[in-house]
């Protein structure tokens, strides 16, 4: 019998539907993709067709192209928050994300095997990345005894609505999971909106009710195994840790980050705009 994610919506506490955001747009699996927008003094336009593998939604500050993940600053306005890139909508299914190996990384959807990757469930929280990091594949964590997995590390924003992809959202970071998933570090962080009515509750992991926090866990444990795919795991006994240790990891990855770009450490098919 295969799990499907729709048994996880039980675990969901903060899901919101997801309405339109622009009356000129494209349709990408039921949710509305506007052909030029303006977020947080960024530019977002697509190009390509809609549910296809030509789709891309690309990043401009005025005049110029700019890379969603190399480009956007990492540190948010406050001290202690960050800018995430949001991938994929609370409430959606298209497995969308920054294109690490393109010129300018565009966002565009996942292609396995030939085929656009969705879930088979849609995800309860805003899915994206925190520019200008990056999971080493070449470091092995000391007590995890894995690797990066060479992307930006993740965010989910768990705030009360949804927000469009293409966004650049200050968040604040609450806390991280240690997920391994097919034997490579996936490093999880939860946070909120910075302009979320629950920015003012929430501070630290332990301000997060128990119920998203299981539910997130659960749902990245299951969400590949209608694939037949094994579960995902978690290090540190499946805890998540605290703010602190999330900014800990946010600076590692920054200062990995630093070191791709710099060119210290070979980029291989990555795209960095320096190679």
């Amino acid at each position: 019998m295969k799990f499907t994610a729709a048994p996880l919506a039980l675990l969901a506490t903060s899901v919101a539907t997801t309405s339109a955001w622009s009356t000129t747009a494209l349709r990408v699996n039921h949710r509305t993709i506007p052909a030029a927008t303006i977020l947080h003094g960024y530019s977002t336009a697509t190009s390509g067709e809609s549910a296809t593998e030509s789709f891309r939604l690309s990043f401009a500050e005025g005049d110029s192209t700019i890379s969603p993940w190399h480009d956007i600053p990492l540190k948010g306005k406050s001290d202690g928050t960050y800018n995430a890139v949001i991938e994929i909508p609370k409430m959606t299914k298209a497995k969308m994300e920054v294109a690490t190996k393109e010129p300018n990384n565009p966002i565009a959807q996942d292609v396995k095997k030939g085929k656009l990757r969705d879930y088979h469930g849609p995800i309860f929280w805003n899915y994206g990345c925190l520019p200008q990091t990056w999971e080493n594949p070449n470091e092995e964590h000391p007590e995890l005894k894995c690797f990066g997995d060479d992307d930006p590390i993740d965010v989910v924003e768990i705030g009360s609505k949804a927000i469009p992809m293409g966004s650049v959202t200050e968040v604040k970071p609450l806390g991280v999971l240690a997920m391994i998933d097919d034997g490579e570090l996936d490093w999880k962080v939860i946070a909120v909106a910075t302009d979320d009515d629950l920015a003012k509750e929430y501070n630290d992991i332990n301000d997060v009710p128990d119920a998203i926090k299981d539910g997130i866990r659960e749902w990245f444990r299951w969400y590949k195994t209608p694939d037949d795919k094994p579960l995902n795991g978690f290090g540190f006994d499946e805890k998540w840790l605290d703010a602190k240790s999330a900014g800990e990891v946010i600076e590692e990855t920054h200062e990995a980050w630093k070191k791709l770009r710099s060119g210290e450490i070979e980029a291989g098919k990555l795209w960095t705009g320096k190679n």
